[in-house]
């Protein structure tokens, strides 16, 4: 009997601790698990709060809107890149490409009834506004697809195109602007450059 005692205690010991050793590892592993999980969710919730707060991005969003006398209500909403010391034309909004109008989102063109854009006829409803740049001329987009990244332009989407003459802005403008006017005058300055565009 004394022997099975001695035997027991013998193998008792070295059980229970490994057992203690065992649960100390696990609960080593479910704290930094815990606090892994803790420190991704932090981060998320941050990142989701950044990105539902657009005022803090570096090209912050912007809108302008009229009602011009004949009654139509024109709505511009966009993003405001700033030059930074770079070209208008190369750097920023190239020549001869498709640029969104702005950064970000696309930039949305809105209008409550039916217009007349530089002469020609545009249906009621939202548009993503693109252009193409130019030395001497721009073309202005009216593309049917405006909720998407600005980016994500489909040609095949326009519902109308129309051109307008570039002139010299005023002043330099170091972050990009889109005025309408009451009298139905589009207009964007950006750098040292102005482009308009009539809606009746």
């Amino acid at each position: 009997m004394p022997f099975i005692r001695v035997f027991g205690t013998h193998f008792a010991k070295p059980r229970r601790k490994q057992y203690i050793l065992d649960n100390f590892k696990k609960n080593k592993i479910m704290k930094k698990f815990f606090f892994l999980s803790l420190l991704t969710a932090i981060l998320f919730n941050f990142q989701a709060g950044a990105q539902a707060d657009k005022s803090k991005r570096p090209s912050p969003p912007a809108a302008d809107s009229a009602t011009t006398t004949s009654g139509l209500k024109i709505k511009v909403e966009y993003s405001q890149p700033s030059v930074k010391g770079r070209t208008m034309g190369k750097d920023i909004a190239p020549y001869g490409k498709v640029w969104r109008t702005g950064a970000n989102e696309a930039t949305t063109f809105e209008i409550s009834k039916d217009a007349m854009v530089q002469g020609k006829k545009l249906p009621a409803g939202k548009y993503g506004l693109y252009t193409i740049p130019g030395e001497k001329e721009w073309t202005i987009i009216f593309n049917k697809t405006w909720k998407q990244w600005g980016t994500n332009y489909t040609e095949g989407d326009d519902a109308l195109r129309v051109t307008a003459v570039p002139a010299k802005a005023d002043k330099a403008y170091e972050q990009m602007m889109i005025d309408v006017d009451q009298s139905g005058a589009v207009t964007l300055s950006w750098a040292d450059t102005q482009v308009k565009f009539d809606v009746k």
